[in-house]
């Protein structure tokens, strides 16, 4: 496990402090579960950025679908780099 310093607001902080306190754990284990919680929410989700669209706007019936021979977002974006 990785020891690491966070600045966070007392209002936070101390809104984490009360609950665990309500929940007879630590402070510090809500802290990490929160963040596991982000990790696979926002980051871990897979959701591929082609399912998300911007909000007001319906999805083109045009739009590429994903098949077998398209390639994958990032394989294009990094197409580069790997070169």
């Amino acid at each position: 496990m990785k020891t690491i310093t966070v600045n966070v607001s007392e209002p936070v902080y101390a809104d984490f402090r009360e609950h665990a306190k309500k929940m007879d754990r630590p402070t510090s284990e809500l802290i990490r579960e929160a963040m596991e919680e982000y990790r696979n929410s926002r980051i871990k989700s897979g959701i591929s950025v082609r399912d998300i669209h911007p909000l007001g706007l319906e999805p083109r019936s045009d739009a590429p679908t994903g098949g077998e021979q398209e390639r994958d977002l990032l394989d294009e974006m990094l197409h580069d780099l790997r070169a």
